[in-house]
């Protein structure tokens, strides 16, 4: 079987998800990288998948594909997802299904995948999802109700799998950030959002990706939720 080591990206055309593909290269990792928009890669230890997992089929496509490319699949991080921030009366059923297509359907469709092809060899695996501190610690001015749905059932399901794959090398964490500076959201915005932490900033992009990139290397930490929010989930 190949030794190269496979780590799968979803949302990996910008921010964060771009970060971990650079971080993920330095680690010696072959990286499969998904998104909507993925463009080819020079690099031929960079395998771009386009598709939206949000549609049925697509996130087990992207392990096939990248089975297919590489033969293993040893972490995935399930970076891809929406965030919408709505009065929760005027959530739409179009908004119901966008966030939960991305956060919920992928998720599920691509780590059900991923963790079949992990068993395959003795080494394991790693998977890593990308929360939020929305789920856990609500702000009266940043009505979230779906992030909170949705992402907190992923910080449940991450403690769920870790101990129902515990005894088979196969660890899951899960990394909350508080918000982060991408282009998902615009500059005119960031003095709002550096308020909601109590450190007075928005996090960095690139210490999304430490976190991560710890959290690949500290064999004995599964199940873990860890807050990367700069105090958020601490208080205010």
């Amino acid at each position: 079987m190949n030794p190269q080591k496979v780590a799968v990206i979803t949302g990996a055309s910008q921010g964060i998800g771009a970060g971990l593909v650079t971080a993920y290269r330095k680690l010696g990792y072959a990286v499969v990288a998904n998104s909507r928009s993925i463009t080819p890669s020079e690099d031929p230890l960079v395998l771009a998948v386009a598709g939206d997992i949000a549609e049925p089929g697509v996130g087990s496509r992207v392990i096939e594909q990248g089975l297919a490319a590489f033969g293993r699949i040893d972490t995935l991080v399930n970076n891809a997802g929406v965030f919408v921030a709505k009065p929760f009366t005027e959530y739409t059923d179009a908004d119901y299904a966008a966030v939960t297509g991305i956060n919920l359907l992928g998720f599920f469709e691509t780590t059900r995948r991923a963790v079949a092809a992990m068993l395959e060899h003795a080494d394991g695996g790693h998977v890593v999802n990308i929360t939020t501190s929305f789920a856990e610690h609500g702000f009266s001015a940043v009505p979230a109700a779906l992030a909170a749905l949705t992402k907190g059932g992923l910080n449940s399901a991450t403690k769920s799998l870790a101990t129902e794959y515990a005894t088979r090398n196969i660890r899951f964490n899960a990394v909350a950030p508080g918000v982060v500076r991408t282009p998902m959201h615009p500059a005119e915005t960031h003095e709002f959002l550096a308020a909601l932490h109590p450190v007075g900033r928005i996090a960095e992009i690139e210490e999304i990706v430490d976190a991560i990139s710890y959290l690949e290397t500290a064999k004995f930490v599964t199940g873990e939720i860890l807050h990367v929010d700069g105090g958020q989930t601490a208080g205010h």
